[in-house]
């Protein structure tokens, strides 16, 4: 642990991570606007999301601007995959419920599921959305009700309100009050955060 890190910043740090939710993520699947990259991640780290999913596999994941990324993706642990099935098969052995955004006739409100189970939200780009391959192995698709004449959202708003409904309901229940990493984990990462 760095000597030059200041008590309040240390405590900071230590009431950031407790509040952290391991078990709450969000797959970024091929989309390729900064601005937007940016603003998902300034929201899992609003709403206490420790990790973030990549799959990009026909874009490339776009530079983020040193300022917007210093300010959110560094405080968000960000693990990558080329091979769709091995990473929800990863998400669904961890226990996950896997939801992919979008409109099919199967699709039901974000207010339907319950968001205190292991979550794994894929959000699509945004021309095309979740990629066929991607909603095929996914547990359920879900979409945001909306009651005007356009009936979808940015993909940052629909992340950030996504994580509202989750954090909504993981505040009710009460998992912001303890922490959830681990001990052996929230060490880790506040020797992790502090060196930062």
């Amino acid at each position: 642990m760095p000597r030059t890190i200041t008590p309040q910043r240390l405590a900071r740090i230590r009431s950031v991570l407790a509040r952290r939710q391991p078990d709450l993520t969000l797959v970024l699947s091929n989309i390729h606007d900064p601005h937007n990259v940016s603003a998902i991640y300034r929201s899992c780290d609003a709403f206490g999301v420790h990790t973030v999913h990549l799959h990009y596999t026909t874009t490339a994941f776009p530079a983020l601007g040193r300022k917007s990324s210093a300010s959110a993706r560094k405080w968000v642990r960000t693990v990558r995959h080329d091979d769709a099935r091995a990473m929800i098969d990863g998400l669904k052995a961890e226990g996950c419920q896997v939801l992919a955004t979008g409109f099919s006739a199967t699709a039901r409100p974000v207010l339907d599921f319950d968001f205190t189970r292991p979550t794994a939200v894929i959000l699509g780009n945004e021309h095309d959305g979740v990629e066929p391959e991607l909603k095929e192995l996914a547990t359920d698709e879900i979409y945001i009700p909306m009651q005007g004449m356009i009936q979808s959202l940015n993909v940052s708003v629909a992340a950030a309100v996504t994580l509202f409904e989750a954090w909504r309901q993981r505040w009710e229940a009460g998992f912001y009050g303890t922490p959830r990493l681990d001990a052996a984990a929230y060490e880790a990462a506040v020797e992790e955060w502090a060196a930062k």
